[in-house]
């Protein structure tokens, strides 16, 4: 892989690939302590308990929207390198960029004014 456009391409698209899993991971781990913070409730736990399993859940909910907009630019980034690099269409690292970028617009919001924000 002599060709430095692929170098380039194949680190956008795992930046792509990692940005769009840790925000499902950040918000499975915000369900989960929603979860803990009920059944702490339920049982009767410590108050002290609670308010800090609620700093732990208010940590998860504050990365979501920074993941959100991080994943925002790098699925901007690497679409318009697609874009620019036709000519590299039959190579492996463009067909992988592609298919993160089709499989990261799930994670991306749904309303546009979100995404002129950025």
């Amino acid at each position: 892989m002599s060709d430095p456009r692929l170098r380039t391409l194949k680190i956008k698209t795992g930046v792509v690939k990692r940005l769009a899993k840790e925000k499902v991971t950040y918000e499975k781990e915000a369900v989960q302590q929603k979860e803990r913070i009920q059944k702490y409730k339920d049982q009767g736990k410590d108050g002290h308990d609670i308010r800090k399993q609620e700093e732990v859940l208010q940590e998860s909910l504050m990365m979501i929207p920074d993941c959100q907009r991080r994943l925002i630019k790098a699925h901007e980034d690497l679409k318009k390198i697609l874009e620019s690099e036709q000519d590299l269409k039959e190579s492996e690292p463009y067909l992988d960029a592609e298919k993160v970028l089709e499989e990261a617009e799930q994670q991306l919001p749904k309303d546009s004014n979100l995404l002129s924000a950025s």
